[in-house]
């Protein structure tokens, strides 16, 4: 059965790294004592060593110990050996490329599928949607394709901000990229607010957290779920 938190982000303002989310995990990650890390991504250009320190700070407090990917010779067993899995957020463009260069994909779907607990925060969840196109980021390299783990049968769009009437800020809001993007594609897209998250349990898709989610869905009016809304028809 799958089992997947898909969070918009892994850092509630002036908190800690996965404090917010620490509860849940410890239940997600319940039977698993070592959780594989892919830390391609890459925040700020950090490296993959300080990058799973980083995290293997907040899983610490759970009483689970990370091991980076990278950190292995094969990164493809280490996918299908691993009991727990957690892709961390940073540039999407990045870490879907490093995903292609390794031909590590298709060894992330088949686990997860087969029952592998996921966890993945803002980039981490981008990749669990059809494409990695309704992404924030900038494209600083060039991945082989958008196409991603297709996880789920949508996009995603973490850390989802609304329009502020208030602003000065002359450029493009969120929902009108969202809508740029469906000037050209059909799949929906769900934009995930801070410190909300995607939990999938078998077949079934429940948005969890203490805010709504906006929801873009091709040929209609944006509309707002509530937390604990089934998405499970979401396609």
């Amino acid at each position: 059965m799958k089992s997947i938190i898909m969070a918009s982000t892994s850092t509630l303002h002036g908190g800690e790294p996965l404090e917010y989310l620490l509860g849940t995990l410890k239940v997600h990650f319940k039977y698993v004592n070592e959780i594989l890390f892919i830390p391609y991504a890459r925040p700020g250009g950090i490296s993959y060593d300080d990058y799973t320190k980083n995290v293997a700070k907040a899983f610490k407090k759970i009483g689970k110990s990370i091991k980076g990917i990278h950190e292995f010779e094969n990164p493809e067993e280490a996918i299908k050996n691993a009991k727990g899995i957690f892709t961390g957020g940073g540039n999407t463009f990045v870490l879907v490329n490093q995903l292609y260069k390794n031909d590590v994909l298709s060894a992330i779907k088949d686990a997860v599928n087969n029952g592998t607990p996921y966890l993945g925060t803002s980039a981490g969840s981008n990749i669990c949607g059809l494409t990695m196109n309704t992404t924030n980021d900038m494209p600083i390299v060039y991945p082989p394709s958008f196409k991603t783990l297709g996880l789920v049968p949508f996009n995603i769009n973490p850390h989802y901000l609304d329009p502020n009437p208030d602003s000065t800020h002359m450029g493009e809001t969120r929902e009108t990229r969202i809508k740029e993007f469906h000037a050209f594609n059909t799949p929906p897209v769900v934009g995930l607010r801070e410190g909300s998250w995607i939990e999938i349990k078998g077949n079934k898709l429940t948005l969890k957290g203490d805010l709504n989610a906006r929801v873009f869905e091709y040929g209609k009016v944006p509309y707002e779920v509530q937390p604990n809304s089934d998405l499970s028809d979401l396609n």
